[in-house]
């Protein structure tokens, strides 16, 4: 740990110098991101100079303990060993995860898709509460929302809706969210009164950056038709809805909610592009995975991650064995003790690695 504090504290040093040069002071996004990297550091810094202090003062009450012939200061140098041991092992811990390598993506914002599985309408119905959800919990936390595209049912629910949240890690938040949720209650259109159970998957994917994803036009099919809703003013009488092909990857993006067809197809490229990143993710983790052999577990969507429990008033996330009773909260956007419990697991699996 100290050889490796060494190293950062003379990156540390290159980045001051830096920060101080005018030609890094004429280009923004250069300033920025030497900005950033320099703040981290002094974070890890500041840690790195307690760490040492408590290293200097154990190798002293060290030293006492074995030549001291004054009982009583080795009596005291054992005491404060017993102590400055726990925080060497706790600066430690929290160094390695300063050092953990960081996602690029969670400082982005994020394109969520949710889609109903299994169960009919009661599967739609869950979808919609599902959007409710995580839009209350993006309302709480200052962020913006935005409709990409929506095809609903006819009973209030949705088949498919596709929304961006924009916020600062709104993606680095929300990527544990991936996976498929399962809700088990009473169908508001069953007579009998049995308990169903239904399912939604969510996909939760950076916004990408036109930089991250280069997009050939001429390798998309770009068609465009008359929305259809459920009726009323929602059906438009022009072709305005858009629906884009990307040829290589048979990827395939729908957008209709807008009457202009300009935006329609902004909003299907714009779901695209974070389709095709989260596309190159996939193939980079499964390459990584192939060569390692022993991926950590990352929520794949195949995967039943939550079940919503009505009849009880519970909520379990399969992943931690972590069970909530407090089912309307949490429908309500009360999802923090989930987000940050996923986080925990993260981090520590993380520095087992390490």
């Amino acid at each position: 740990m100290l050889d490796i504090l060494e190293k950062l504290e003379k990156k540390h040093r290159e980045l001051t110098d830096l920060l101080s040069d005018r030609g890094i002071l004429s280009n923004k996004n250069r300033y920025k991101q030497v900005a950033k990297e320099h703040k981290d550091l002094s974070e890890i810094m500041e840690l790195g100079s307690e760490y040492r202090r408590i290293i200097k003062h154990i190798e002293e009450d060290e030293k006492i303990k074995n030549d001291s012939e004054d009982q009583e200061l080795v009596e005291l140098a054992k005491s404060e060993l017993e102590e400055l041991y726990p925080q060497k092992k706790e600066f430690e811990n929290k160094l390695k995860l300063l050092l953990l390598p960081k996602d690029p993506h969670d400082v982005r914002n994020t394109i969520m898709e949710i889609r109903a599985g299994t169960g009919g309408d009661e599967a739609g119905l869950f979808a919609a509460d599902l959007y409710k959800m995580y839009f209350k919990y993006a309302e709480s936390k200052g962020w913006r929302t935005e409709v990409l595209s929506s095809n609903p049912t006819g009973v209030g629910g949705f088949k498919e809706i596709i929304f961006l949240v924009e916020g600062n890690l709104a993606f680095g938040t929300l990527k544990c969210e991936s996976g498929v949720h399962r809700v088990q209650r009473v169908p508001v259109t069953e007579a009998s009164g049995r308990i169903h159970t239904s399912a939604a998957s969510v996909a939760v994917l950076p916004e990408a950056e036109d930089v991250d994803v280069k997009i050939n036009p001429e390798e998309l099919r770009i068609d465009v038709f008359r929305s259809s809703g459920p009726g009323g003013q929602s059906v438009n009488t022009t072709d305005s809805a858009v629906r884009i092909t990307h040829l290589p990857t048979n990827t395939v993006v729908t957008c209709q909610d807008e009457k202009s067809q300009l935006k329609n197809k902004n909003k299907a490229l714009k779901v695209l592009r974070a389709r095709l990143l989260d596309k190159a993710k996939v193939e980079q983790r499964e390459k990584i995975a192939r060569e390692r052999k022993d991926m950590v577990k990352t929520g794949d969507r195949s995967e039943k991650i939550r079940t919503y429990n009505f009849p009880q008033g519970r909520v379990t996330d399969h992943r931690i064995g972590l069970t909530l009773y407090k089912l309307d909260d949490i429908l309500a956007g009360d999802i923090d003790e989930f987000i940050e419990a996923l986080k925990r697991q993260r981090r520590e699996e993380s520095l087992k690695e390490v």
